[in-house]
């Protein structure tokens, strides 16, 4: 957890509440804090917050600290991808909308797609900037059904140097982290930074290991500056497996003898039985191994910003993005089921060979991802007139083929020359383009300012290949085309400034292109499924945000609903015993809920203590129910009124900082999430559970020769070792699958500016 949980910042603004402010090193300006001036709740992890967390955190974990966010993941720092989840309001993950410094980010899929965790260090952040319930107009995105989040980055410094620091950790964990300033020289200004973490599993055998490296260019002109930012990652680790509760408690009879939090992949080739095959690997409890279960990643962004003055009162920002990604993901294939799949294809597909025990399975991916960004702000009399535009091309490509290994055995090296079926061999294409207008006027005397705007968005979707097994199997090509589209979606809100208080109110409509878009279209041949409407949704807030000499805080309401929503199906291929999923619109959800954010710091302590509180409440459920027709019938779901599963009603988090001398900072803070249901029906649930973190900054100030502000910093997760079910992959019924919750977990970082 962030140092601070949940201290807020507004996005910068021109009018202040009142100059009295709550001081402290871990507490963010007062007139900002509380998010002055903004007419929806619109919240932010500071620079301090953010550098008092666990080095290495993702830049998706760091969101836990935000009012509303329940953020899961299978890891201390969110490394583990496939791990990650996030809720918040009515949404989950993939209906949030990600930036980074203006730029877009594409969709959040783990396989395929941009997730911002890949994107930051969180050294070089300035700030996380959230908004839970209805992003500004003018940010692009096609994915928000109205949370949007922005990360910005620090700007180049000022003198030359550089910042080191290195982090040692549970797990055999290691990080170095090394930035390099050119300082300023006639308006031209740089740096360079990178990382380097290494990691065994926490459960299971393997490593996470990941390089990731950024770099900034900024020329400031008279009128405006240009700047030039490119960030390359690569990431490696060894798969670790989601569970049931059954497995979680002993009682599924594991063939390993597995349970409770350490369950992971097996890191011995056992002597099991063999199928009726009698080929030695042919047991398909032999994918269990590690060593085939493997993610490698690489991805590379670039991008150019430009502010610059038109004219008085009209300014231009403009950016320009080129993304590209490749990588691949590896499982192990039983051999029952990879002969299934070879018996289907082998008399149409040429080249495929019989397996011979454990199978290879291995997806690549390879994309581009290109757009630019355009925005012109007009300052005329009492109202700041804002319209701009936003175009995106992403092409992207996945290949998915299963391969024989040396004599079928799990340690036994793929042999790409022996293909057993194939399963895709696809592109698909994403066209957008997004219009906005906006317009904010400061009324009664300053008292009163009201934003009123609109944006255009359209996404044409394609997809041209080989979707599934399927296609191979019937030998034919898939050409789809869709278009969604949505030319007037609204956005209007207001703030009334009270003495030291404010009143504010938003409402905003959203569209997005629909969930897994890939996976809506990789529809077996024998289904004829329409293409799924987008997804849309409506959001209402209300709130009042206080600042006063010694606290301040914000409170805010809100109602949330959204229709299309797409849900999975499964149905029987004709002739086989194979389940396929496809996707349709089956209804709505709609939240409502209530959230705090405050920080105090009481006089009466000295001014060296002070605290900090989110809470929230969050009432989620399915507006609509659904039918699964299959092979044996048809299978009804009321769903109605029933929880949306996942979705924490109560979420509560604080913390209270002891600064005892200008050296030191010490920090307590704790994290509940309530009870949570794992499947749509709400017949399976997980406790709810609260974690306690720490830190200790030591060394404020001290210097050393050529080193400056010489620290150490000592982080401790889950100091009692909570044993608990976080990450969830939900299901319309019955067993759902979890990831727990890491051990307790301890690293120290020393650093210093040189």
């Amino acid at each position: 957890m962030l140092g601070l949980a949940g201290v807020a910042q507004a996005q910068e603004t021109k009018n202040e509440v009142d100059s009295v402010v709550v001081t402290g090193k871990r507490v963010s300006e007062a007139a900002i804090a509380v998010g002055t001036d903004q007419a929806t709740a619109t919240v932010s992890i500071t620079r301090e917050a953010l550098l008092s967390a666990p080095a290495g955190i993702t830049g998706l974990k760091m969101l836990e600290s935000l009012p509303g966010f329940n953020v899961q993941a299978n890891d201390a720092l969110g490394m583990y991808e496939f791990g990650n989840s996030v809720t918040v309001r009515a949404f989950n993950f993939q209906q949030v909308g990600f930036l980074l410094d203006d730029i877009p980010m594409g969709r959040s899929d783990q396989f395929g797609g941009s997730p911002i965790y890949r994107y930051v260090d969180n050294e070089n952040l300035l700030r996380v900037t959230a908004s839970s319930g209805a992003g500004d107009v003018s940010l692009p995105s096609y994915a928000s059904l109205g949370p949007i989040v922005d990360y910005f980055t620090q700007a180049p410094g000022e003198t030359a140097g550089g910042k080191v620091s290195q982090t040692f950790g549970e797990d055999n964990l290691t990080r170095t982290f090394l930035r390099l300033e050119t300082g300023e020289h006639k308006g031209f200004s740089a740096y360079a930074s990178g990382s380097v973490i290494n990691s065994d599993q926490w459960r299971g055998p393997g490593t996470i290991d990941r390089e990731h490296y950024e770099g900034k260019i900024r020329w400031e002109f008279e009128g405006g500056d240009l700047s030039f930012q490119t960030v390359h990652n690569d990431y490696f680790d060894y798969d670790s497996p989601s569970f049931t509760i059954a497995q979680y408690k002993g009682t599924a009879n594991d063939i390993y003898g597995r349970k409770g939090r350490d369950f992971g992949y097996v890191g011995y080739i056992a002597n099991l039985a063999p199928t009726a095959s009698g080929l030695k690997y042919s047991n398909a409890n032999y994918a269990q191994y590690y060593k085939f279960g493997l993610n490698a990643r690489s991805d590379h962004l670039y991008g150019a910003t430009l502010h610059k003055d038109l004219g008085e009162n009209l300014r231009f920002t403009g950016t320009v993005y080129y993304e590209k990604k490749d990588g691949w993901g590896s499982s192990g294939v039983g051999y029952d089921t990879a002969l299934g799949y070879y018996n289907q294809q082998k008399a149409v597909v040429p080249g495929l060979n019989a397996p011979l025990g454990l199978q290879f399975g291995i997806s690549q991916i390879d994309g581009i991802r290109k757009g630019a960004t355009g925005k012109v702000t007009w300052n005329l009399g009492d109202h700041k007139i804002e319209g701009g535009a936003w175009y995106e091309d992403d092409d992207y490509h996945q290949l998915s083929n299963t391969y024989n290994v040396a004599d079928g055995s799990p340690e036994g090296a793929p042999n790409f020359s022996q293909p057993v079926y194939r399963t895709r061999n696809y592109t698909s294409k994403r066209d957008t383009w997004e219009g906005f207008l906006k317009d904010t006027v400061v009324l009664a005397d300053g008292k009163l300012k009201v934003d009123a705007g609109f944006r255009m968005l359209s996404v044409d979707y394609q997809m041209l290949g080989k979707r599934n097994r399927e296609d191979f199997r019937f030998s034919q090509t898939a050409n789809l085309r869709t278009t969604w589209e949505d030319l007037f979606l609204p956005q209007v809100g207001a703030v009334y400034t009270i003495g030291r208080g404010q009143v504010f109110t938003s409402y905003s409509e959203n569209m997005s292109l629909p969930r897994g878009a890939d996976a809506v279209y990789y529809t077996p041949a024998t289904v004829n499924v329409p293409a799924p409407k987008a997804e849309t949704s409506k959001n209402i807030e209300l709130g009042y945000r206080a600042n006063h000499p010694t606290f301040n805080a914000s409170v805010v309401t809100y109602y949330t609903s959204f229709k299309n929503r797409l849900q999975s199906f499964s149905e029987y291929l004709p002739g086989t015993t194979t389940l396929e999923t496809y996707y349709q619109n089956v209804g709505g959800v709609h939240a409502y809920g209530l959230e705090f954010s405050g920080q105090w710091k009481p006089e009466a302590l000295g001014g060296k203590i002070y605290f900090n509180t989110n809470a929230s409440y969050n009432h989620s459920v399915f507006e609509d129910g659904f039918s699964i027709r299959s092979a044996t019938g048809v299978t009804d779901y009321p769903l109605k009124g029933k929880s949306v599963p996942d979705f924490p009603e109560i979420a509560i988090q604080g913390g209270v900082t002891f600064e005892p001398t200008e050296w030191a900072v010490i920090n307590l803070s704790a994290r509940h999430i309530s009870d949570r249901y794992s499947n749509f029906m709400n017949n399976e649930k997980t406790k709810g559970y609260t974690l306690f973190n720490a830190y200790i900054d030591l060394g404020e100030g001290f210097n050393y020769g050529a080193l400056k502000d010489i620290k150490a910093r000592i982080n401790v997760d889950n100091i009692f070792d909570k044993d608990y079910l976080g990450t969830i992959s939900t299901v319309v019924t019955g067993a759902a699958n979890y990831r727990s919750g890491p051990h307790r977990t301890a690293q120290i970082t020393l650093s210093a500016g040189f």
